[in-house]
């Protein structure tokens, strides 16, 4: 299809899309309690509608005061009923995909449903949201002159009990229309295959030859991609490979650790970042604006969204609130009631609000992945804004890290405990954990307070990893590919310790 015809239609499908997304823009509240209304009525004569009387609820404090938050753990068994192909459960139409998903590196899998409209409505729209997006503040884009080079965790689907399960990326992937796989690269036969080396391999090969003009992928994994393409080809960077490449749609993990890597190896002050936040759950928040990493929640994706004040959540004075209460750079636990059937459910995500007109947040962690062994509450977009500073300072580059507490014994006082993988390391270690606990000090005053004269806190301890040791670990718990991620922050020791061993192992 000619270039002229294809701006075209996005041209009106932008300006459809366009007059829908004002509607939540201007109406944020309205549009939120109305998606709530219809989600209920929809599903009031399913098993778990007729438990919670859903036909009965008027208004949103009912709807609070009547249904229990809920963790997967705690689903798990409607799920199960689910997946052996009992349907009418937590929602009226079949449930025929399940999104195989650990969110870490935990050997417990999730099977979190997917359902057509969450397909249709959340994720396949969102996906359309967010060229729109790029579109409306790019005039002159030629993304539609090539391909896009996506990189997904996918590998092939399984059958069980007529339903299907597997990542999130090979169910959008097998669901796609069928001129989408003219759009992408590579072709759908390599992205779904299995064994992730193998499948880089076949990646590589396949795509250094097309019109690459954009790429759609988690950071980490795209960062070994790229730069696998730079050693094949020999190239020093990706524009000599794609000359036409123009924009990186990212997400999945902070964007803050790569970035520099990224700018080594696309020197051009004029290629674009689109950040993007979905899970298998549902698809959230677009980055709707150039140079900038704040998100623009999507309020009509079938999704109504409530939240827990971080500083409230799991204790006995516990608070949710609506969309209509939430304030300004609080951080907030994210619950989710979706067009799939989870209801009042706790993904485990945390953000923050940086614009309340229109509804702008960050994702700021996740409420397992924090340490507060001592009531310093050091969170992950803590760690990564000082991470990102002292390399600054320290002209040194990180390819992964995480880190846990050192428990207090007798006497000895705490502390915590990194090991971090680097590109470019530090010329001194000694100076870098001196930067290192002063930037987290600045960003967190409850990690200040703890440091005060060691009063509760130890100054940090931090390893250097050999090369490749995040990702032999990965590797040898069977966790390779797009969609698995290295546990920032713990209040456990388990990852720790077992990356400890094998960094002493040769």
């Amino acid at each position: 299809m000619p270039i002229p015809i294809v701006n075209s239609i996005a041209s009106w499908f932008l300006k459809k899309r366009f007059h829908q997304i004002e509607l939540f823009l201007k109406y944020p509240n309205e549009v939120q309690n109305e998606l709530l209304f219809s989600l209920l009525k929809f599903a009031k004569d399913t098993e778990i509608g007729k438990q919670y009387d859903f036909a009965s609820i008027k208004t949103y404090d009912e709807f609070r005061d009547r249904l229990p938050i809920v963790s997967y753990e705690e689903i798990q068994p409607l799920i199960e009923r689910s997946r052996h192909g009992e349907q009418n459960i937590f929602w009226p139409r079949p449930i025929k995909w399940f999104a195989k998903s650990s969110g870490t590196t935990n050997a417990k899998s999730k099977f979190i449903p997917v359902s057509n409209e969450s397909l249709e409505d959340c994720h396949y729209a969102a996906s359309k949201d967010l060229l729109c997006m790029y579109l409306n503040n790019n005039g002159d884009s030629q993304l539609f002159t090539g391909k896009s080079l996506r990189l997904g965790g996918s590998k092939e689907l399984y059958k069980e009990n007529g339903t299907v399960f597997g990542d999130l990326s090979a169910i959008l992937i097998d669901n796609m229309p069928f001129w989408a796989e003219f759009s992408s690269t590579p072709s759908s036969k390599v992205s779904l295959m299995s064994e992730w080396e193998t499948k880089m391999d076949a990646i590589v090969e396949e795509t250094i030859h097309e019109n690459v003009t954009s790429l759609a992928g988690v950071p980490s994994w795209m960062l070994v991609l790229l730069n696998n393409v730079l050693d094949k080809t020999g190239k020093d960077n990706l524009f000599e490979i794609w000359p036409n490449l123009e924009v990186y749609f990212h997400g999945g993990v902070s964007f803050n650790p790569y970035i520099e890597q990224y700018r080594a190896i696309l020197p051009s002050s004029n290629f674009k970042y689109y950040e993007i936040y979905n899970a298998s759950e549902g698809f959230f928040a677009i980055q709707d604006q150039n140079y900038t990493g704040d998100l623009l929640l999507m309020l009509d994706y079938g999704i109504f969204y409530e939240f827990i004040p971080m500083d409230t959540f799991g204790t006995s004075n516990q608070r949710v609130i609506p969309l209509s209460e939430v304030k300004l750079n609080t951080n907030y636990a994210l619950i989710i009631t979706t067009n799939a059937g989870l209801w009042r459910y706790r993904i485990g995500d945390t953000i923050r609000f940086v614009s309340l007109n229109p509804h702008r947040i960050k994702v700021s962690g996740r409420t397992k992945h924090h340490i507060n062994a001592f009531g310093e509450e050091l969170i992950i977009e803590n760690a990564e804004d000082a991470l990102k500073k002292v390399c600054k300072r320290t002209k040194s580059e990180i390819v992964e890290y995480t880190a846990a507490p050192i428990f207090m014994q007798g006497k000895e006082k705490g502390a915590h405990e990194w090991i971090i993988e680097f590109k470019t390391p530090p010329q001194n270690m000694s100076y870098f954990e001196e930067l290192f606990d002063n930037a987290l000090k600045a960003l967190n005053s409850d990690y200040e307070a703890k440091r005060y004269n060691n009063m509760t806190l130890n100054k940090p301890k931090i390893h250097c990893a050999r090369p490749s040791l995040f990702y032999d670990w990965l590797k040898q718990n069977n966790k390779l590919g797009g969609q698995h991620k290295v546990p920032r922050l713990s209040n456990s020791r388990e990852y720790i310790e077992e990356l400890l061993k094998l960094n002493t192992e040769v």
